[in-house]
This record gives C-alpha cells, structure tokens and sequence, in this order.
C-alpha cells in the first residue's frame, strides 16, 4: 500500500485510538513518554535490509522509574510509510498500528526483541 492510501491525518487519529486502547496499568509511563509519528526513518539512521516500523528511544522505564527531571522524554516514533508498506489494505492499518505501538512500549517497560515475539507484539 502506498503513502496516498491513509493520509498523514488519518493514520496520526490511529495512533490515537491505539493510545487510548492500551491498557491503564501503562498509563504513568506513557504520559511520560513522547509519541511522534514520521513519515519515514532518517536516511542516515537506515540500515540495508531493515524496515523499522518504530522505534523506544530512551532509557526503559524499570532501569529508573520514570524520567530523570531535567532530561527530554524517551520518545515512541510510528514511521507511518513503512507501517502502509506491510498492510495489504487500508482496513489493516489501525491493528498494525496498534502492534507497533505496543511493540515500542514493551521496549520502553524493559522487554528485549525475544521477549516480545514470545508474546506475540512482533
């Protein structure tokens, strides 16, 4: 699926819905956490071979608690053209959505690759 088949404004309303859908035992964390959306990863950040769908930037939250005052927040990035590129239609876009998302906030409460293809947040 190709950029024109969910607009800019319609997938960042997903990201929303997603947000609002997880669970309230996440919600202390996430509102210490930065939400974007981007069309695409930086081209200096690419890696051949790699589709990053999103990515946790920022210290998980059990290695500290919460954010340390005076520093940014960790950020969740939903990169919106490569999340379209694996949907084979509009209608799957707000479930892979939601996976990303949950995806980036289990590496955001600690958990390793391995662990979240064990629960399924691939």
């Amino acid at each position: 699926m190709g950029p024109e088949s969910v607009p800019a404004a319609e997938f960042e309303a997903m990201v929303v819905d997603a947000l609002d859908s997880l669970p309230e035992s996440v919600a202390p964390m996430m509102r210490e956490i930065a939400v974007l959306v981007e069309d695409e990863q930086p081209s200096a950040d690419r890696k051949d071979g790699q589709l990053l769908l999103g990515v946790f930037r920022g210290n998980p939250w059990t290695a500290q608690g919460g954010r340390i005052p005076g520093t940014l927040p960790p950020t969740i990035t939903l990169y919106r053209i490569p999340i379209l590129a694996v949907c084979r239609r509009p209608e799957d876009v707000p479930a892979r959505v939601v996976k990303v998302l949950g995806h980036e906030v289990g590496h955001a409460v600690g958990l390793g690759e391995s662990a979240l293809r064990d629960l399924g947040w691939y």
